[in-house]
């Protein structure tokens, strides 16, 4: 069984919130009134079995605020009082940044995740995805694909995903071609499935001349893992090929232009922050990213969250995740993942800052 970090997040959120007889399906909507967020609190709340760990009652008055930011700022202030008051702000739990909101649940869950391991689980079964189909599942959804992809296996299986992720870096697709959903009739769907599949191969390898030896539209529908990821690895390097392209109008933009575009936007916002590359150690703290965003939008970032001084690695992936929440925000495609940026790792910190270029060169 495989699940999305949404996926398992709902499901933890749901496990202590049924306990209130309440449920959630979403970090948007369901959230808003904050209701959710004060029962979750006080589920997961230390009761002081634990020897060293206080207990810490939730004071849970402020479910009776009508204004709903005035309440949500009031269980806030509750989730300060256990040392996860991160990612949000009032206003966005009130206008239900989904993306913001699930980062502030994730802090919830990895700090009191409060469960216990049954006895009679096999957790063999249970797999976790790795950073690489992360990062491929960011990207496919950071460009709008429908439907959201959740598994990144499961949810190619119809090849529509990938059908418009050609679109996306400009190779035609025949439409007329393609089977559209819903796929009725366990045969007929099976068959339909697969001919998206091996169209999407040969769209491939006859139109976007990827290497794809080897690899058949059955690979696709099965979710073959290495062979799924071997397209779509394809797909996401021309996309980026692209981005670059645009940037150099033309000619693929090096590294030199995105570093000398991102050191100017900084000083004209009256930023301390610069960087000499995309190995600058200053990135591993995000504040370079975080001062690009404000500049390209101004007052967007919510420098009271942000953690400065002498950083922890926990502050520094805080951070970071911040940092990439509110890059989506503001409309850049980011796919990096928030570890790239504390690990430095050159090669994906260069798409954030190119994807921020892109963003903000179409805002002058």
């Amino acid at each position: 069984m495989k699940l999305s970090p949404e996926e398992l997040l709902l499901r933890w959120a749901n496990f202590h919130l049924k306990k209130a007889g309440m449920s959630i399906s979403n970090f948007s909507g369901d959230i808003k009134d904050s209701k959710a967020y004060f029962h979750l609190l006080e589920q997961i709340a230390p009761d002081g079995s634990k020897e060293d760990v206080p207990r810490i009652e939730i004071d849970m008055t402020g479910l009776y605020e009508k204004d709903l930011t005035k309440r949500a700022e009031c269980m806030l202030k509750q989730a300060e009082r256990l040392g996860c008051r991160q990612f949000v702000t009032a206003t966005d739990v009130v206008s239900g940044n989904s993306k913001l909101n699930m980062a502030f649940v994730a802090k919830l869950f990895n700090k009191y995740p409060a469960l216990t391991k049954p006895d009679n689980q096999d957790w063999n079964n249970v797999e976790s995805e790795t950073r690489e189909e992360r990062t491929f599942r960011n990207w496919m959804n950071s460009l709008g694909v429908s439907p959201h992809v959740h598994h990144i296996y499961g949810d190619l299986q119809d090849a529509m995903v990938i059908l418009q992720l050609y679109k996306t870096i400009k190779v035609p697709v025949d439409w007329d071609k393609v089977n559209q959903p819903p796929f009725k009739g366990k045969g007929a769907g099976h068959l339909k499935k697969m001919e998206n599949c091996t169209y999407a191969v040969e769209l491939g390898k006859k139109k976007a001349g990827f290497s794809l030896v080897g690899i058949g539209g059955q690979d696709l529908y099965d979710g073959n893992p290495t062979l799924t990821l071997a397209l779509v690895w394809q797909l996401m390097r021309r996309y980026t090929l692209n981005v670059l392209e645009d940037l150099g109008h033309g000619a693929v933009a090096g590294d030199d232009l995105i570093v000398s575009w991102v050191n100017k936007t900084l000083a004209e916002a009256g930023k301390s922050s610069s960087i000499k590359s995309f190995k600058d150690k200053a990135i591993g703290t995000s504040m370079p990213v975080l001062d690009l965003i404000d500049a390209i939008q101004p007052q967007s970032v919510n420098f009271e969250l942000v953690q400065k001084g002498s950083l922890s690695d926990e502050d520094k992936l805080n951070n970071a995740k911040y940092a990439i929440s509110m890059a989506r925000k503001i409309g850049a495609k980011v796919y990096a993942l928030p570890e790239d940026l504390v690990e430095i790792n050159p090669k994906m910190v260069m798409t954030i800052f190119a994807c921020l270029m892109g963003r903000g060169m179409k805002r002058a």
